[in-house]
Order: C-alpha cells, then sequence, then structure tokens
C-alpha cells in the first residue's frame, strides 16, 4: 500500500489508515479479541497508520491499539492521538450513578472528560496517552476538536505541540475537527504538518475543496480525510439511516441514493465510490475508515484497492452530484 510523507518527511502514513474510535467501544461494546483481530487484519492488509485518541472510550482505544501492535517493528508504523480532553477519574459512587454510553462509548464511567488546551493540559495528555499506548513517542498529535476553544488551542495549545515536535516527542503535529473553517486557520497561522477534516469531503459535503484543500495544497500541508461515510449513510442509504450522527434529511437521502444507483451502475459499491472520491484531491494523504472486526477491515481494504472508472465521476457530475 502506498505511503505518504508528511510536512517535513518524518512521518510516512499510508493511504488508507485504521481509525481506532470503535475498538474503543463505540456505540456497542466490541469483544477484546474481535478488537485485537481487526488491528492484525489491517496490518495483513498492509495498513501502517493507525489513529486514536483519549476520548475513544475513556482511553480504551488507546490502550487496546497499543497493546494489538506491540510486537510490531516500531519504525513499521505510524500512530497518532489526540490532545485536548484530559480523563480525570471519578469516584466508585459517581461511576455508579451514571447509566448508558459515555459521550457515545460503552464504557464503564471510571472518568470525566476534561477539556484542557493550556500547555500543561497538552502535556499531561501526551504523557498519559504515551503510557496507555505503551510506546516512547507518538507519530503524530492532533489538538483534537478545538471548536469552543480556539483562543486557548492557538495561544497554548500549538505551541505546546511545536516544542514538542522539536524535542522529538511527537513526529508531526496538527489538529482534528468537523469543519473547515478553524482548519484552514491552523493552516495559515501555525506550522502544522497535517490536518485531519471528518466528514467535510464526502461524496455528500465537498466543503473541504472550497478554502481547505486549496490551501494546504500551496503550503505543501497533508490532509487526512475521516468520516468518509458521513456516520452511514454512505454505506447503506435508507431511512432511518444516520447522517453526521443525526437522523437523514430526505433530500439528503435521496441524493445518497442516486449516487449510489449511479455508482452501482458502473459496478462500483456505494462504500468504494465513497472511499475513493477523497483521495482524487493532490492534496489529500490518506482516508481513515473505522472499524471494529476484522471483516469491516477486509472489506475496505478490498473496496480501496478496487478500480473506479472515470465514467463514474463524469456521470456524477454531469448528473450535478459532485
Amino acid at each position: 500500500m502506498r505511503r505518504i510523507r508528511l510536512g517535513r518527511g518524518a512521518v510516512g502514513i499510508t493511504e488508507l489508515a485504521f481509525g481506532a474510535a470503535a475498538i474503543g467501544n463505540l456505540f456497542s461494546e466490541v469483544d477484546p479479541a474481535r478488537a485485537a483481530a481487526a488491528v492484525d487484519a489491517a496490518w495483513d492488509e498492509g495498513i501502517r497508520y493507525f489513529d486514536t485518541a483519549p476520548h475513544y472510550g475513556l482511553g480504551l482505544s488507546e490502550r487496546r491499539l497499543g497493546e494489538a501492535l506491540r510486537d510490531r517493528p516500531r519504525d513499521a508504523y505510524a500512530v497518532s492521538t489526540k490532545a485536548g480532553r484530559l480523563l480525570d477519574p471519578v469516584t466508585p459512587a459517581e461511576t455508579a450513578g451514571h447509566q448508558g454510553l459515555s459521550d457515545g462509548f460503552a464504557v464503564p464511567h471510571t472518568h470525566r472528560r476534561r477539556w484542557d488546551f493550556s500547555a500543561d493540559g497538552i502535556r499531561r495528555s501526551i504523557e498519559s496517552s504515551l503510557v496507555r499506548l505503551g510506546l516512547d513517542r507518538v507519530d503524530i498529535v492532533y489538538l483534537h476538536d478545538p471548536d469552543d476553544h480556539g483562543e486557548a488551542a492557538f495561544r497554548e495549545g500549538y505551541p505546546a505541540l511545536e516544542k514538542l515536535r522539536a524535542e522529538g516527542v511527537v513526529g508531526a503535529i496538527g489538529a482534528g475537527m468537523n469543519q473547515t473553517a478553524m482548519l484552514t486557520r491552523f493552516l495559515r497561522e501555525t506550522d502544522v504538518d497535517v490536518v485531519l477534516c471528518a466528514g467535510r469531503l464526502t461524496l455528500l459535503d465537498h466543503s473541504a475543496l472550497d478554502i481547505l484543500l486549496p490551501e494546504a495544497a500551496a503550503r505543501g500541508r497533508g490532509v487526512v480525510v475521516g468520516g468518509v461515510f458521513n456516520s452511514g449513510l454512505l454505506i447503506d442509504p435508507h431511512p432511518g439511516a444516520t447522517y453526521d450522527y443525526a437522523a437523514v434529511p430526505a433530500p439528503v437521502l435521496e441524493r445518497a441514493v442516486r449516487i449510489r444507483d449511479i455508482a452501482e451502475g458502473h459496478g462500483v459499491p456505494l462504500r468504494a465510490a465513497a472511499l475513493h472520491y477523497p483521495l482524487r484531491h493532490p492534496a489529500v494523504s490518506a482516508v481513515l475508515v473505522g472499524a471494529r472486526s476484522p471483516e469491516e477491515v477486509r472489506d475496505a481494504a478490498a473496496r480501496f484497492r478496487a478500480p473506479v472508472p472515470d465514467a463514474l465521476w463524469d456521470d456524477l457530475r454531469a448528473e450535478g452530484l459532485l
């Protein structure tokens, strides 16, 4: 699988990346053996870039990913994690008082997430991530969803990452968000190596094309694209499906169905078209796909490797869908 160098060239990532949120029990529990098997399947498919975060399962994703990679050659793969949320322990009484999901993850409420983009908070977050991952360095660290904390992220969080990069604790630095405006600001005002843009460069949402991607291309920065399925709609569009983690509006569903029908007319599954679309832009370094099982990993890799004819993109443009 082809590898891309980010920023100054110190960190190499594969074009298809493994998103480890799901093995942190996103929405429902994942058996530990299945989680490990998903990472093993990714490795067998040639994937060498793995993304996680403290937020994912209150550290469970980092622990599981680190354990699954423990015996792999360290220089053969890249790991990214995120900073901006600290995990504070809670008392047993507080844990017992909580039911259901913890911010979308099926894990015990042993910790409380706390936003912290201060320099100290960033360092503490990364130190804790290194312990959970069992690593002595992280290849990429993203400031995680600083939407409502922009001032602190630019004033303290980013400079802290820059210092850690200079110290060699971190190979590359950036920001990861579900919006394009602040990511564009990071590209313009800082020396980030890469940005992670989720859900804004898909077959249904092209907003990253307006400013973010041209800015990244002009500055030679990397872009990793996540959320290519728009939380599931671009896998199987049907009434009751979710779009950006909410009920899909009827016009969006209709558009997804039209895209699916055109793709299938070319013999291309919708999810394959969704995987390939972001990589058509030269600024995009990798596509990040979450998986909770080896079967999902192998399916994503197969769809990624399958060719998509140019005629498909031509027809989508002709229909006003791209």
